[in-house]
């Protein structure tokens, strides 16, 4: 399995992905789009999503593709990321037709990033903005680490941030992730220096350092992030949100399994994962450019996906940069002390 050409979601031919960001907010928002509507699925894993749409994703649902999908910071507040989205849509003709109205349909995903030192005492909400900006900036390159979504994420024990990655399989079909991880749990071994993710690092896309010699690491450590929210209740604080993507021509049912399949690579990459405080969610979509091949192919685009899913969360801590008022260091000033 070998990364395409940017290591990117938007090595999958016809996407985009836009970033936009506020440093005095500690927030920003993450918007993927195509050239033409995608059929998409979801699945929710984690015990506190917040999301938009998300009910009409269900395989027996009517609107069979959506416009684009939006991964935002602001909790709740940030679902009005999706507005600022529909309203460029809106403007460019686009989305679902209804006679002679025409209805964008935008899916969404938000993590809590509320009390991570930025400024939020904002008169007006700051995310339809921000959404808006994030989809007219969208393109086949953009900004890894502190951007976007992941502009405010922590982890327990490092800034979080945004993260992709892809691979191209030997059936010519690309896959790629797309994530924002601000968990609850850890995405380093105990001591910071080992990544979770490491058994399945390509070309040393998240420093190299290979996995963790030492056994018996399922014991969480102290989290530095419950120590500094200790009057937060930082257990209901959390969420990875994701999106996999592939130009195999799966139908809506094998976009919610890949949904399903991609899960995985949270797990692998993030412990612990799924928790109640957490509100885990992972987008499956289709750009249906290329056909499948066999049966069981769905399913190895599903494994691939979740490894690609599990790359791309320790990419976002790796690639995290530090910014005035952090609360959390970031990787690599952890790793440069140890």
């Amino acid at each position: 399995m070998i990364p395409g050409p940017r290591n990117l979601i938007t090595d999958v031919p016809g996407l985009k992905v836009g970033n936009a960001q506020n440093a005095t907010l500690k927030s920003g928002v993450t918007v993927l789009t195509g050239a033409q509507p995608l059929r998409a699925s979801v699945h929710v894993m984690g015990g506190a999503p917040g999301t938009r749409e998300t009910d009409l994703l269900a395989a027996d649902k009517t609107v069979e593709k959506v416009d684009a999908i939006v991964l935002s910071g602001g909790s709740a507040f940030g679902l009005d990321a999706c507005s600022g989205v529909m309203d460029a849509l809106h403007a460019l003709g686009r989305g679902f037709k209804v006679g002679s109205a025409v209805v964008p349909i935008v899916p969404g995903a938000i993590l809590f990033d509320l009390l991570n030192g930025g400024h939020k005492a904002w008169y007006e909400n700051p995310y339809r903005a921000l959404g808006r900006a994030a989809f007219e900036s969208a393109s086949d390159r953009f900004e890894l680490g502190t951007a976007g979504a992941g502009t405010g994420a922590l982890t327990a024990m490092h800034k979080g941030g945004l993260g992709s990655a892809s691979v191209v399989l030997d059936s010519g079909v690309t896959v790629g992730a797309l994530v924002a991880v601000n968990p609850l749990g850890s995405v380093t071994t105990p001591g910071d220096r080992h990544f979770w993710a490491a058994p399945f690092e390509v070309d040393g896309e998240f420093g190299g350092l290979g996995p963790d010699p030492n056994a018996g690491l399922g014991q969480p450590t102290v989290s530095r992030k419950a120590q500094v929210m200790q009057s937060a209740n930082p257990d209901k604080a959390n969420t990875t949100i994701a999106i996999v993507a592939t130009d195999a021509a799966l139908t809506k049912p094998q976009c919610q399994r890949l949904a399903v399949a991609a899960h995985d690579g949270i797990a692998r990459a993030i412990v612990p994962a799924h928790t109640p405080g957490d509100g885990d969610l992972v987008f499956g979509v289709s750009t249906g450019a290329r056909s499948v091949a066999t049966d069981t192919e769905p399913g190895v685009i599903g494994h691939a996906a979740s490894l690609c899913l599990a790359r791309a969360i320790a990419r976002a801590v790796y690639l995290a940069t530090p910014a005035a008022g952090d609360l959390l260091p970031c990787w690599s000033e952890v790793h440069d002390k140890s």
